[in-house]
Parts: C-alpha cells; sequence; structure tokens
C-alpha cells in the first residue's frame, strides 16, 4: 500500500467524523467566521490553563505499534513466546504485524502534529538493538528508531524514550531464566548505555522500566503476562518469585541511571526516570481496619517502587509482612538506588475501593496478591465507584487521579512527576461509525485532566501528561479486542482515522500566536515545513489550520441545510431519535470479533512495494556513528 497523504486521511476522517458529530457546537460555523474556533466541550481546559513548559504527549510500546517482529534482524522476545501458546491471547492474536508503526511512523507522527502534542513516549525494543540480548548489534533496528527520533524532532514532537517495555529478549529468558537472574542488572545497563550512547544527542528524556510492577505481578505471581510463571503455572513460585523479580527491575534501573548520569547526563544535557503504574485505593468505610488495609495496598502496588528509590528501602508494611521472602538491599546497593529518579512517570488509570477481610491470610504464605490482606470493591452500598470502560478492571473514577498525584506528592516529597499513561478503551469489535463518535472518552480525558490540574494547582510537581494511546493496538491479552487510541485502527486495511477524542485534544492544544511547542515556549508560531527525506506523498503543501477550520465549519452547515431539506421533504416520515450511539457494547463473544489474522501482507505487490520502501529508507541514512 502506498504512503497515505495527510490530505487524503483527514479529508476521508473529517467527513466520516462530520456525519457523526451531534457534539458539535451549534453556532460554531458562526463563532469561527467571528474569529473564535471553539467547537467542543473543553470544561475549560487549554493550553494556557497550565504552567509554562508543561508538556502534552501521546504514548505508546514497541511490541503493540511496531510489527516486523520476525524481520529485519529483530530477535524474539518473551512476549513473541508468550503469544504462541494457545488460548492465552484472546483469538489467538499476536504483534507480529499490529499496526505496523515500523513503516508507517511518518502517517503517526504527522498525526501527532496536526492533533497539537508536544512529545511522543515510545519504547525501544531491547531484542530489536540486540537479537541476544547482548553481544551483536541489529543495525537495521537502530537505523528505525534513529529515522524515528529524527523525523519526531523534524515535525517539532519530542522524543521520549522508554527503554522496557515488558519484552525482555527471550534469549536471556532461556540463558538464565532472565529477571529471575541478577545477570540481568549487568545487561540492561549494558544496553541503556548503548542507547545512550546512540541516541542520547536527541532524546533527551529516558525512562529505564514501563510499569515494573505489572512485570513481577502479572508476569510471576499469577502468570497471565509474559513469561508465564506462578506457583499454579508450569513454573514458578508466587510466594517468592515476584520480589526476586522487583529487586532486580529495581537494582536494572539505579544502573542504568548510574550510567547516565556518570558517562553522558553532563554532556547530553537529559534526564532520566521511570514509569509506576498506580491505582488509587479508597478504603471502603472510615474504619481503621480498612484505612490501614487501603494503606498497605498502596505500599504494595506504587510504594514497592517508589519508596527504595526515595528512602532507600522497601515499605514498613512489606518488611514485617513478607519478612525472609524480601531480598534486602545492601549498603552500596542503597548507595545507587536511592534518589535514582529526575523523576517519576505514573501511569494512571481508575481507582478501587479497599477493604480490610473478614477472614486474614493464615498459615503459609502463597502468593504477592495475597500478601497485601485486602479486598477489592468496585462498588459502595450498591453503588459503583464509576462506570466501567471496556476492560473489567477500568472503572472511571476522575477524582482518583487527584488523589493519586496528590498521594506521591505528600508521600514521596513532591518529586518531578509526569503523568504517563491515562486513557480508557472500547471494545474491539466496535464499528468505525461508533468508534469515532468516542464521546466517552472525551468526557473520560476532560474529566481526569481536570483533576490533574487541581492537583497541580494544589502543589504537585507535575510536568506533562501523556494520553494512552495514540491509535488502536495489540492490547497485551486482549489482542484486539481492546481499543485504547485516539485514532480508530482498521485492521484489515490499517488506515488510520482520528477519533472526536482526537479532534478535542487538538482544540484543547491550540497554540496561541507566538508560542510553539509546550505552553510558554515563545519560539514563534510552529509551521508545517515539507521534509526533505520524506517520502514522495508524505505532504503535499503546507497545512492552513484557519483555512482547514473554515472549511470544516462550512461543512457542517452544508450537512445541515441538507439534513433540514430532507426534513421538510419527508413531513410524513417517522422521526429518528437523535440520541448518540452508546459507546458501551453489551457483552459480546470472542468469536463475534474477526480479526485479520497475522497475514504479514494481503498481496506479494504490496510486500514488493513494503520492502523496496524499506530499502530506499536504509539507504538514505546515515548514522555517523563512532562507537
Amino acid at each position: 500500500m502506498p504512503p497515505l497523504t495527510m490530505t487524503s486521511l483527514f479529508c476521508g476522517s473529517f467527513f466520516l467524523f462530520l456525519v457523526l458529530l451531534t457534539g458539535a457546537d451549534a453556532g460554531g460555523e458562526k463563532k469561527a467566521a467571528a474569529g473564535s474556533k471553539p467547537w467542543m466541550d473543553t470544561g475549560g481546559l487549554s493550553r494556557a490553563a497550565f504552567p509554562a513548559g508543561f508538556t502534552f504527549g501521546t504514548a505508546a510500546s514497541a511490541y503493540q505499534v511496531e510489527g516486523m517482529a520476525h524481520k529485519d534482524g529483530r530477535g524474539p522476545s518473551i512476549w513473541d513466546a508468550f503469544v504462541k501458546i494457545p488460548g492465552q491471547i484472546a483469538n489467538n492474536a499476536t504483534g507480529d504485524v499490529t499496526v505496523d508503526e515500523y513503516h508507517r511512523y511518518k502517517d503517526d507522527v504527522d498525526i501527532m502534529k496536526k492533533m497539537n502534542f508536544d512529545a511522543y513516549r515510545f519504547s525501544i525494543s531491547w531484542s530489536r538493538i540486540f537479537p541476544e540480548g547482548a553481544g551483536r548489534v541489529n543495525w537495521k533496528g537502530v537505523a528505525y528508531y534513529s529515522r524515528l527520533i529524527d523525523y519526531l524532532i523534524q515535525q517539532g514532537i519530542t522524543p521520549y524514550a522508554n527503554l522496557y517495555h515488558y519484552d525482555l529478549p527471550e534469549a536471556l529468558e532461556k540463558k538464565y531464566n532472565g529477571l529471575l537472574s541478577k545477570q540481568i542488572v549487568e545487561d540492561f545497563a549494558n544496553y541503556a548505555d548503548f542507547c545512550f550512547k546512540v541516541f542520547g544527542d536527541r532524546v533527551k528524556y529516558w525512562m529505564t522500566f514501563n510499569e515494573p510492577r505489572v512485570v513481577a505481578a502479572l508476569g510471576y505471581d499469577d502468570g497471565t503476562f509474559a513469561p508465564g510463571r506462578c506457583s499454579k503455572c508450569s513454573a514458578g513460585n508466587s510466594a517468592t518469585e515476584p520480589y526476586i523479580v522487583a529487586h532486580n527491575l529495581i537494582l536494572s534501573h539505579a544502573a542504568a541511571v548510574r550510567r547516565y548520569r556518570e558517562k553522558y547526563q553532563a554532556q547530553q544535557k537529559g534526564r532520566i526516570g521511570i514509569l509506576l503504574d498506580f491505582v488509587w485505593y479508597e478504603p471502603l468505610t472510615d474504619s481503621k481496619d480498612d484505612q490501614d488495609a487501603a494503606q498497605r495496598s498502596r505500599d504494595f502496588h506504587i510504594g514497592w517502587f517508589l519508596h527504595p528509590i526515595i528512602y532507600g528501602e522497601y515499605p514498613k508494611s512489606m518488611q514485617v509482612i513478607v519478612r525472609e521472602r524480601l531480598p534486602r538491599f545492601t549498603e552500596e546497593e542503597i548507595k545507587i538506588v536511592k534518589g535514582s529518579i529526575d523523576y517519576v512517570g505514573i501511569n494512571q488509570y481508575t481507582a478501587y475501593y479497599i477493604s480490610n477481610p473478614q477472614h486474614p491470610n493464615q498459615g503459609n504464605p502463597t502468593r504477592y496478591q495475597s500478601d497485601w490482606n485486602a479486598q477489592f470493591w468496585y462498588e459502595r452500598n450498591g453503588v459503583p465507584i464509576g462506570p466501567r470502560a471496556h476492560s473489567t478492571w477500568l472503572y472511571i473514577v476522575p477524582w482518583g487521579m487527584y488523589k493519586a498525584v496528590t498521594y506521591v506528592k505528600e508521600h514521596y516529597g513532591n518529586p518531578v512527576v509526569i503523568l504517563s499513561e491515562n486513557g480508557m478503551d472500547d471494545p474491539g469489535n466496535v464499528t468505525l461509525r461508533q468508534g469515532l463518535h468516542d464521546t466517552v472518552r472525551i468526557n473520560y480525558y476532560r474529566s481526569y485532566i481536570s483533576q490533574l490540574k487541581r492537583a497541580i494547582d494544589d502543589g504537585a510537581h507535575v510536568i506533562g501528561y501523556f494520553a494512552w494511546s495514540l491509535l488502536d493496538n495489540f492490547e497485551w491479552r486482549s489482542g484486539y479486542t481492546s481499543r485504547f487510541g485516539l485514532v480508530y485502527i482498521d485492521y484489515k486495511t490499517l488506515q488510520r482515522y482520528p477519533k472526536m477524542s482526537a479532534y478535542w485534544f487538538r482544540q484543547v492544544l491550540q497554540r496561541a500566536e507566538g508560542m510553539d511547542g509546550a505552553a510558554g515556549d515563545p519560539r514563534g508560531k510552529r509551521k508545517a515545513t515539507t521534509p526533505t527525506t520524506a517520502r514522495q506523498g508524505d505532504r503535499d503543501h503546507d497545512w492552513d489550520e484557519e483555512e482547514e477550520m473554515k472549511q470544516f465549519y462550512a461543512l457542517i452547515g452544508k450537512i445541515r441545510e441538507i439534513k433540514e431539506s430532507l426534513s421538510r421533504s419527508t413531513t410524513t416520515a417517522p422521526k429518528r431519535s437523535k440520541a448518540a450511539p452508546t459507546l458501551w457494547m453489551p457483552a459480546f463473544k470472542m468469536e463475534d470479533f474477526q480479526h485479520r489474522g497475522e497475514a504479514e501482507r494481503s498481496t506479494a505487490a504490496a510486500e514488493e512495494e513494503e520492502e523496496k520502501t524499506r530499502k530506499e529508507e536504509h539507504s538514505s541514512l546515515d548514522l555517523n556513528l563512532s562507537l
């Protein structure tokens, strides 16, 4: 398939979008003509409402979006092995192709730019750089990330690079049981060192690990994530392995940070941190027992990682409960772990009620989750904590954002925070029409970002916000049955269709005259430029936002005229409901959603064109590396 032009991409999306647009301001075209362009309810949110220099971006991870899993020299990761186990992933889907950002990254970056985002948080696939985890370098993989970083910068998007997003090289898992071995600390530090050396002249924001708690808990406590180890699995020990893995992840993080600070930071002038997930846990009642249970849950969740990084030790509650199963830091390790962040990323989606169980755990410890000694609740007195998104774990609880960010401020010395993930999902089988009209997602973002702003106004040191995610993509165990994206993906064609929520962000993030990049950065109004290395057709001409908005409102007016004309000429026809289609679909069977499978390409011609484009891009790249 030839590269999409931005003109064809957005004209098609605009037409579909307009047909669906029941949430547009009825007087929008008049306001646009008068020089004012608001047409969606932003809830008072804008760039000006946030501190100067505040960054807005989107996020993704390598295995979820890149594709090319078995090509261009990439080695397998533990997720490539895990998805091959029948029944582990919905519809037995894989990330072999997913949304093919490996070839379509320019289209995706152009969408980010058009939606007024400042930054892109992507992850680097360790096994695409080092197929065996160490030793031999795959220079085709290096070239890909270099192209991506260069194009981001060229389009005015700041790269935020995450070194690890669940995808350990399978070679290291086979060689020494991966994260269970302390050998991982040295190998990860060497991998990170290489990335700093090769990309650090352009990447100024680094993250070591994304959600290490999820890696340890889901991968080694219940076995639902790669590598699929647990007491009830074919291999593993849920009572000990999660804690060993977490300990090695913390040491690996600290070792990478030390490499960066000692060898690169002074010259490259970048910053480095870690990304932690944080569900807010609210006591079910005001009883002391429930309040204690909620605090234990916070300790076992975010405290498991942030407490050692800030204070040099695990939370006291974990030390008391886990006892000898909890590894201890040596004095030398404490020196490199404590203070090993320039900022912390917080991934915040939802909140739960927590109570103290009526029957506390007794006898031998069985697993990490039972060590919490806490009971989860999704409702109180028959009232749900919030409406549920598609995922069974994701309840929409905006006030949880405020409490989570405020908790980090109050309990960990108000560190610099990046709100590094936030979003909600729809079912994978929603139609294009339903998917584009994502008013619930707009309400989600508006309410959560408003609560984030409230926390900032109350003193939380938050410097950025990243929406998850730009595109619908491979969603781990859910495969393609869950859609988190601001952009709808047709999985048969891989065509991109920006949803209403993408246009909502574009409006919220409009830049005032004389402003460029993040709010408060006075470098002149950003203007699209024709890239000298873009593939033919990537950009037909400079984008004129004012002209496009005039056309947009003219189309709204024309559609309204047509609808009114049809209404007058069909007065005897039955009236149709004006209710917007709901995004909350009834429960569906997995087989109802027919994923396109994992075919690499539908025709030999498409495969040939893809290979031709890849070779042209590779031949034009000059890395000029001095290693």
